[in-house]
């Protein structure tokens, strides 16, 4: 590919807020230049979300297959072939890869695997790959290197003994026993995948439950669940030593029942994300940040001129789709095509099985706030297709003001739970009443339904509880 001097816009990473930013302005008609260090989708694409995603596909298959017996199956003596699972999710990632590049291709964006610093506010120089010294000018400069995982100082990354999601996503092979500290969605996401191919689990959590970001209610339904498959969840407890021996790592716990010290043969660190900035900004560049990450104001721009960032490295929710919603809107903005629309709210997912998601409000959240609301409730267990598909665990949960009726919050705990909760977030965008949800008719039967029964269950007109 022959680069071009000078662009209408440069994009300094290619995860989901850096492809989407240079997609969205070649549909407006510029000349986009992305730049990823290592392969188009960053590390959501290659090392996150959807190779993670293929592995628990085959957890649940697995599963699903030994607890068959129910509806009318039998399967003896089911082998694993762990380097096989590894393998496709790898190939999994390697093709949406490719799809990334064909759009770059289709939509004419040119795209640059290599690091690259931002010199000056409109000069970005390439620093590596077969474009290494090249300089390039640009009207906009969009920064979207992301983050990558938090480690500790003391305690090497090895591959084997200590492992963050990346290393755990090229596993050759599956340790006997693991520890995984931080039961946020990737603790808990790597805490079923092992759990399920017969991994012992310890999964370690310093506040009072696991996903603490969730709904009190849904948390609890979780752990009961992870508890049930095997998973020893240890909430409240806290890290005080991690020591590597020969072939396994000890770690010194302490909480509320006293100090307890454990030896597993592998350590994941899931404690959460750190900005990408190394290496990134010159001398002459140094926008203001905000706790490490670069402070943006309504458009997406920087403290520098015509320079913009989006996504993880703006700070939190370190969402894969609120990045590329940020670099639509940021993209929309800068050329003038429309003012950015903040966000209001966005979905959480956690992947493992029970799902979980969930949008806008908390209990705990609107308690603090001081909001009057209501709840509506329905379980799976009342759910006809539910109980067909034998997945009636969970429960749907709606929160709406009390005077008006408008939807502040959804939880939802059990399969699917992902694929359901986009019907609460259309109804929040619309602004409709938890009664307009009641009143559209949802086929039957589906999982769907549970929707409609829990917001007719906040004003105690369910018909199936």
């Amino acid at each position: 590919m022959n680069l071009e001097q000078t662009y209408d816009l440069v994009v300094i990473g290619g995860g989901p807020a850096g492809y989407a930013a240079g997609i969205r302005a070649a549909q407006l008609g510029f000349r986009a230049l992305v730049i990823e260090k290592e392969r188009a989708g960053g590390t959501c694409l290659n090392w996150g979300c959807i190779p993670s995603k293929a592995l628990l596909k085959s957890a649940e298959a697995y599963q699903a297959a030994l607890h068959s017996e129910s509806l009318g199956f039998i399967c003896k003596d089911i082998e694993v072939d762990f380097s096989k699972v590894m393998a496709r999710s790898r190939g999994v990632a390697d093709q949406m890869g490719g799809g990334i590049e064909f759009l770059f291709k289709k939509n004419k964006v040119d795209y640059v695997v290599g690091t690259a610093r931002l010199n000056e506010p409109s000069s970005v120089e390439i620093l590596d790959g077969k474009h290494a010294g090249m300089l390039v000018n640009s009207k906009k400069v969009m920064l979207a290197t992301g983050c990558k995982p938090r480690t500790l100082e003391d305690v090497p990354v090895d591959g084997t003994r200590v492992m963050t999601s990346r290393e755990a996503l090229a596993m050759k092979e599956m340790p006997a026993s693991i520890a995984i500290l931080g039961a946020g969605a990737i603790g808990a996401e790597f805490a079923y995948f092992l759990n399920a191919f017969g991994c012992k689990v310890t999964l370690i959590e310093m506040l009072p439950q696991i996903l603490p970001v969730e709904d009190a209610e849904v948390s609890k339904t979780l752990l009961k669940a992870f508890s049930k498959q095997g998973i020893d969840c240890r909430v409240g407890t806290r890290v005080d030593q991690i020591d590597l021996l020969e072939n396994g790592v000890s770690l010194a716990l302490h909480s509320e029942n006293g100090d307890e010290s454990i030896e597993v043969e592998s350590v994941l660190l899931a404690i959460g994300v750190v900005p990408n900035l190394n290496g990134v900004l010159g001398e002459n560049c140094k926008p203001e940040l905000s706790r490490g990450y670069l402070k943006v104001d309504e458009n997406y721009l920087t403290s520098l001129d015509d320079v913009y960032a989006a996504g993880d490295i703006i700070g939190p929710p370190w969402l894969a789709h609120v990045a590329t919603y940020r670099a639509i809107q940021a993209v929309n903005g800068m050329f003038e095509h429309s003012k950015p629309i903040p966000i209001q709210s966005f979905p959480g997912c956690t992947y493992c099985q029970p799902q979980v998601a969930s949008i806008g409000l908390t209990e705990e959240k609107a308690h603090e706030q001081g909001i009057s609301y209501k709840v509506g409730k329905f379980p799976f267990a009342a759910s006809g297709k539910a109980v067909a598909v034998n997945h009636a665990e969970g429960f749907v949960k709606v929160l709406v003001g009390e005077e008006y009726g408008e939807i502040l919050g959804a939880h939802i705990v059990g399969s699917d739970a992902t694929e359901l909760i986009t019907e609460y977030g259309l109804g929040m965008k619309l602004e409709a009443t938890a009664d307009e949800i009641h009143q559209t008719i949802h086929a039957h039967p589906t999982m769907s339904e549970a929707l409609a029964e829990a917001a007719a269950a906040v004003n105690g007109e369910a018909i199936h509880i």
